[in-house]
């Protein structure tokens, strides 16, 4: 799985997410086969240029999120966003565990017409199963403007999984998925 987005680009899709802090949502997604890479970034505000800084305000109105690019003959579109439903909370408001603020709102950036359907069909049938006690409360929306987080944050798990966040937060949501999704684990990971 290559660090930076694939040359061939142009054949790959596009998934943008936002459920809590971008770095727990990018450690996952990097391990999916058919994912050739994974940015984390900043979307969804009125802030032209937001910086980590200006995000952690809670003024811009931008989500912390992942951009997905992946190959939909190996992993699916609903693929990802079963991983997505099952390491966030999709049921609280502007909030993930410890990290308060409009900046890790559950989000789903849709990038056509079918992601925007699966999105929602995936919702529905999360509240018909009653899977949550509580009502699932991600945004859907068209994607808007997706500004790439500072490079610092890039890979930020793999370069300090033994940074204090990263083995409170992050490590179980990737034991999570690993538990959950054995069968989309890229081999490299296995």
């Amino acid at each position: 799985m290559s660090e930076n987005i694939d040359k061939n680009q142009a054949t790959l899709e596009r998934a943008t997410l936002g459920g809590g802090c971008f770095w727990c949502l990018e450690a996952v997604y990097q391990q999916i086969k058919g994912v050739s890479a994974v940015v984390s970034g900043y979307a969804g505000g009125e802030t032209l240029n937001p910086d980590y800084e200006s995000i952690c305000s809670g003024q811009t109105g931008h989500a912390e999120i992942v951009d997905v690019y992946f190959d939909a003959a190996v992993v699916t579109y609903r693929d990802l966003l079963e991983i997505f439903f099952v390491i966030h909370d999709p049921t609280t408001l502007n909030y993930q565990g410890n990290d308060h603020g409009t900046q890790y709102r559950s989000v789903i950036f849709t990038h056509s017409e079918s992601q925007n359907i699966a999105a929602h069909e995936i919702i529905q049938e999360l509240e018909a199963a009653g899977i949550y006690s509580s009502p699932v409360v991600t945004q859907v929306d068209a994607a808007p403007v997706i500004y790439p987080a500072e490079d610092y944050h890039q890979n930020y798990f793999r370069q300090h999984p033994g940074q204090g966040y990263c083995m409170a937060v992050v490590a179980p949501k990737l034991a999570k998925f690993r538990a959950k999704f054995q069968s989309l684990i890229a081999p490299e990971f296995r």
